[in-house]
């Protein structure tokens, strides 16, 4: 791998690494949700505010989203299941979401993914794109407007499919 590759997915490794320093990580993708959700009576100090955005009909798999702003300006969806397990994430915003928080276990998938990805494109930078039986990640964006999802296929509920992931 040629120096300049592995130094891009080192400082990328870093940056992500420093990113989930700053949120509150209880859980993942696959597991349970990272960021609590809260009533308007919470802590106004805190790094990060969830709230409840929407609940989706029984008949879409019975899934709620929880949709948390980050102290950065960043908009992470949390897809959540009813029995109360993260299938699927988006974010929108100023910065990157912290997807070492939010993928969890799924992050060295997704890190050796994105570098296999950039290897057979010819290295740089851009939109990404793992998608994989087991995790599928699309993130692009630039400076000041980043915006991506994350999901596991065989966890999305029935009648739920990644289009509904926005």
């Amino acid at each position: 791998m040629p120096i300049i590759k592995l130094r891009t997915l080192v400082a990328f490794a870093v940056f992500a690494t420093d990113l989930a320093a700053l949120t509150p990580a209880h859980a993942a993708l696959g597991s349970s949700p990272t960021y609590a959700v809260i009533s308007n009576a919470g802590n106004a100090a805190s790094s990060a505010t969830a709230r409840l955005a929407q609940g989706a009909s029984s008949s879409a798999g019975g899934y709620t989203v929880n949709q948390t702003t980050l102290a950065s300006g960043t908009v992470v969806n949390e897809y959540v299941t009813a029995n109360n397990t993260v299938f699927a994430l988006s974010w929108q915003g100023p910065t990157l979401a912290p997807l070492q928080t939010l993928l969890g276990d799924y992050f060295p998938t997704y890190v050796q993914g994105l570098s296999a990805a950039h290897a057979a494109n010819g290295g740089g930078y851009g939109p990404a794109a793992v998608r994989q039986s087991a995790l599928v990640v699309e993130s692009g964006g630039h400076m000041g407007a980043f915006h991506g999802r994350a999901y596991l296929p065989q966890a999305l509920p029935q009648g739920v499919s990644a289009d509904d992931i926005k």
